[in-house]
């Protein structure tokens, strides 16, 4: 049944108004907000909205953090039949000029005194933007912009204009069409100005349903919506979702508190991006590391035990008498604890996408118990297009493609898609738009890949970015910036990788390590360290991330389309890579292009064959503040191997 969300509140409110919707952690305790009030807040807002003057078919640009007063805006806006599009609340104000001229935006909704401040200061550039409302009024007593409204205020007004015209809000909501446009998304822009993604009601909740059905997803979900409003992924698992299930979306305090939310709440229903995976990881080994004797060898052997026998166990195969003992009593001893340690001991599905996991990684989870598979998807095409069965999770595969998607494979290896969860346009770009969809419906996903004998899909890499190696022994060899760079990201000592080799005669690489794994392995063996740029110029350090890097180079010679990709040189970063800096997208994507520019010098030593190399570098502080950072940066030469193939 075609719908729209603020159609989908009206019914979950009618039918289940005292069900709880959200929850929000405030001053350390959990409030729940029901359907009912959550729908008579919506119409309150709407009201407040609609008397300010917002009109149907405007946008709202929405700014903050996951909090429901935030969500309510989202529908409230909705219901008018305008368009939110969340913005990233890390961005600096800079970033936020082109999506709000680009989109002729009136009226902001933002969650605090950060993000009031930073729209007031482009303010002058956004001539448009009359109207900003802010959520949490601390700070901003003394302010008396023009336009500037506590969302309180708003919410008074709105309750009034409610009670005098009661039957206005819901022909407001009838009014809308399921093809409307419901959102709009902007990309990254890693290689120009961003591109406003546009979503209809029907595009997103076509997505979310296929998804639900696909999961067995059902209103007893239990959700912590922590990761930004402005990725489509929240938006789909915490939004569209949300609203087509009926579940319950839980927002977290504060960044600093997710984890431990995470085990408060204990969702059924989880999802988070590799780099969050290896991060929970990376800090359950450095406390296994300095756990006692005793402790550290029982995690250890039922840590082999878990490998050993839990993906067999995940995927429903049968294994022996005595492996299945000791699996359930390590569930007893070291998994059920770890799981409660990581908030996991609910989660019935966990999702991973992004970026490729790493093999090991997504091994862990699954060996202990927890039900972590893989998707793939973008913006463009409302997130889902394949998903892995329960007992089908690879690491090496994203899955099979969902009810209502079809896939195709071009000729130069590009996958193709066409769904109805597919955008309806780029904002104001007919020719971006005709690049990427085709006359009879298929989006060109710029991916590279091919689907397996069992019908899962892989994904080698961007099709853009596939290379070729010119000169030398490999000469005419392919050349995959993205694969190199997962497989080296795999190891949990190091944490960003930029490869470059593309027209050369070989491959170079720019580490970042991870300074908290690395600094516990250095801790350990009394090697001190007086900060990052000092940590990873450390011969130690050099000499563990060679490890690393030839270990990739031995897995790289045995595949036959890649081994020409092997690294032979690298460095070691003197900085961490950082969004701030223009180097990440704001969705940690290293921004290959701009990072070689900015490093050209690096670039050069590593390709002119010199040992070290002098780097300065402007960075930017959390404060605004600019300074810079320098050092002379070691290159190390790596060990590569004979291609498998060719000793056949």
């Amino acid at each position: 049944m075609q719908t729209t969300f603020p159609r989908l509140l009206l019914q979950h409110a009618a039918e289940r108004p005292n069900a709880p919707a959200m929850r929000e952690k405030e001053y350390g305790i959990w409030q729940a907000h029901s359907w009912a009030s959550l729908a008579t807040l919506v119409e309150q807002i709407a009201c407040g909205l609609h008397q300010a003057g917002l009109q149907r078919g405007e946008h709202m640009v929405v700014i903050g953090a996951n909090r429901p007063r935030l969500y309510a805006t989202m529908l409230a806006a909705q219901s008018l039949g305008a368009v939110p599009i969340p913005l990233y609340q890390d961005a600096v104000g800079a970033e936020c000029i082109f999506p709000i001229t680009n989109a002729d935006v009136r009226f902001a909704i933002v969650e605090d005194q950060e993000q009031v401040d930073k729209l007031l200061e482009i303010r002058d550039r956004c001539p448009d933007l009359g109207h900003i409302i802010f959520d949490d009024p601390r700070g901003l007593r003394n302010y008396e912009e023009p336009g500037l409204m506590w969302l309180d205020q708003l919410i008074t007004a709105g309750q009034a204009f409610a009670a005098s015209q009661p039957g206005w809000f819901k022909a407001e909501v009838a009014r809308a069409d399921p093809g409307d446009v419901a959102a709009m998304f902007f990309t990254s822009g890693t290689t120009g100005n961003p591109k406003g993604v546009v979503h209809t009601h029907n595009s997103l909740l076509d997505s979310a349903r296929a998804g639900a059905e696909f999961d067995r997803l059902t209103s007893s979900e239990e959700v912590l919506a922590y990761m930004p409003l402005a990725w489509i992924g929240q938006n789909i698992f915490s939004y569209a979702q949300w609203l087509a299930c009926g579940y319950v979306v839980n927002c977290p305090e504060s960044a600093s508190t997710v984890t431990i939310d995470l085990k408060e709440i204990g969702p059924t229903y989880y999802f988070a991006p590799p780099r969050v995976f290896e991060g929970l990881l990376t800090t359950v080994m450095i406390r296994m590391e300095d756990a006692g004797h005793i402790k550290r060898g029982m995690f250890k052997f039922f840590m082999a035990v878990a490998k050993r026998v839990g993906p067999h166990s995940m995927n429903g195969q049968p294994v022996g008498f005595a492996d299945g003992l000791l699996y359930r009593l390590g569930n007893v001893l070291v998994y059920g604890p770890l799981r409660n340690t990581l908030g996991f001991s609910r989660v019935r599905v966990a999702y991973t996408a992004g970026e490729a996991i790493g093999p090991d990684l997504f091994t862990f989870y699954r060996s202990i118990g927890i039900n972590l598979k893989q998707l793939y998807g973008s913006t463009e095409t409302a997130v889902f297009v394949c998903l892995q069965p329960d007992n089908q999770a690879r690491a090496d595969t994203v899955g099979i493609p969902i009810k209502g998607v079809q896939i195709k494979v071009a000729d130069n290896g590009e996958i193709l898609v066409k769904s109805a969860g597919l955008l309806k346009e780029y904002y104001k770009n007919p020719a971006a738009t005709a690049e990427v969809l085709t006359a009879d419906g298929w989006y060109h996903t710029s991916d590279a890949g091919f689907l397996d004998a069992s019908g899962h899909l892989k994904i080698i890499d961007r099709v853009k970015d596939v290379g070729r190696i010119k000169g030398g022994a490999n000469d005419g060899a392919m050349f995959a910036p993205k694969y190199v760079e997962n497989k080296l990201k795999f190891f949990p000592f190091i944490k960003e990788v930029v490869a470059y080799g593309d027209g050369r005669e070989k491959v170079c690489v720019f580490i970042n390590i991870d300074f908290d794994a690395v600094g516990n392995w250095a801790e350990r063996r009394n090697l001190p360290y007086a900060g990052y740029t000092d940590l990873a110029q450390k011969p130690e350090v050099y000499g563990l991330v060679q490890e690393c890097v030839e270990k990739v180079n031995a897995d790289l010679s045995a595949d036959a389309l890649l081994a020409g990709s092997q690294i032979s040189r690298f460095l070691i970063l003197h900085k961490e890579l950082d969004a701030d800096d223009g180097e990440l997208t704001r969705t940690n994507k290293v921004r290959r292009g701009f990072i070689g520019d900015k490093y050209q010098p690096l670039i050069d030593a590593l390709y002119g064959g010199k040992s070290e190399q002098f780097i300065e570098t402007v960075v930017k502080f959390e404060d605004g503040r600019s300074g810079s950072v320098s050092a002379t940066l070691k290159i190390s030469d790596a060990k590569t191997f004979k291609p498998v193939r060719a000793a056949a």
